[in-house]
């Protein structure tokens, strides 16, 4: 260690050069976690309010909400511990030049999938919304009377919740009757018991029994099953892998360049008893203290990118994934030092003028 230390402390830019590498590709890890993860929740926090266990769907709907198609006399609890029955629609609001990407969801007021209101008051009459305050940051406020396309029915906004996005889109919550109104206007009456699933919660849902056209969905797959919610997280994460894999041969050829630059001196080294397990060592040290100094560096920088951020941006920052990819890295750059290692084991030193 005091070897290594003494190395970077003689040749500062060399080392300040490489640790500048590592603070990069650790500041882009960090950033694409927290973009990940705020993706993520994104698209499942409208689902994660229900603290749901599952979600009862159609077989033919290949687990999509908006393809569920059912009546709410389809499913009547058959004990388990509570259902809620939901409607959903997708549609775009706008009041003048304010528009928006919603998700209607239809629901009863007295059912768990009830969001608190935390400003305003709920819904308590056909055409009334409660809406995810991220539309508050897009403009529409308190009052509002929402143009729905492909609808002739206004909806207008008596409160705000948070934390209520569906598939990235904010979510409106009104009554079963109101979104029947939106989806089939003047056939609303004729279709007032249509619903696209229930959300249920229980303990073992293998008990749950359901008519034969009808599935049992765990809230899990139901998740990974929102339309590009698991490609998108997979490309997110393989990217993440990779970076990895470059940290790593990056490091690597940066040590070994440097290592063949001193082969000379590594074999005087050995010719005065130096073993190669203390210089080997030596290098070990060597990149762990520049791969945690930038994986340090690269964190702080990645929280204070955090602060200045819009709104807008998607990322939610894990910090204990953050901690777990800054080990990775630390331990992968580690890794890549061993191809020097071997070289300096390999060192003759009656021949050390040779490679």
């Amino acid at each position: 260690m005091f070897l290594a230390w003494k190395e970077i402390k003689y040749n500062k830019l060399r080392y300040t050069l490489i640790t500048g590498i590592l603070v990069l590709v650790s500041y882009l890890v960090f950033f694409l976690s927290g973009l990940a993860n705020g993706l993520e929740q994104l698209n499942r926090e409208a689902v994660d309010k229900w603290n749901a266990d599952g979600i009862i769907l159609t077989e033919e709907s290949d687990i999509n909400l908006p393809r569920s198609n059912m009546n709410i006399d389809d499913f009547n609890g058959n004990g388990i511990e509570a259902y809620a029955a939901l409607g959903q629609l997708n549609a775009i609001a706008s009041v003048g030049e304010r528009q928006s990407n919603v998700s209607i969801f239809g629901i009863k007021d007295d059912e768990f999938i009830m969001p608190e209101v935390t400003e305003g008051e709920t819904f308590t009459e056909q055409g009334e919304v409660i809406a995810d305050d991220t539309l508050q940051e897009e403009g529409f406020e308190m009052g509002d009377e929402l143009e729905i396309s492909s609808s002739d029915t206004a909806l207008t906004i008596t409160g705000f919740t948070d934390n209520a996005r569906f598939n990235t889109a904010p979510v409106l919550y009104t009554d079963l009757g109101t979104l029947q109104q939106v989806r089939f206007g003047e056939m609303s009456e004729e279709n007032g018991g249509h619903v696209n699933g229930f959300v249920i919660r229980g303990d073992n849902l293998s008990d749950v029994s359901v008519e034969d056209e009808l599935q049992v969905v765990e809230t899990s797959a139901f998740i990974e099953n929102l339309p590009g919610y698991t490609a998108q997280n997979l490309t997110l994460t393989f990217m993440i892998y990779f970076l990895f894999i470059i940290s790593a041969v990056i490091l690597a050829i940066f040590l070994y360049v440097l290592t063949i630059q001193k082969i000379s001196m590594f074999g005087v080294m050995k010719a005065q008893g130096i073993s190669s397990r203390y210089l080997a060592n030596s290098v070990i040290a060597q990149t762990f203290q520049l791969a945690f100094a930038g994986v340090v560096i690269g964190f702080l920088l990645t929280i204070l990118t955090g602060f200045f951020l819009p709104a807008a941006v998607p990322v939610a920052f894990d910090y204990l994934m953050m901690l777990l990819y800054g080990l990775v890295l630390i331990a992968v750059s580690v890794l890549g030092a061993l191809i020097s290692v071997r070289t300096i084991v390999k060192i003759d030193p009656l021949k050390s003028d040779r490679s």
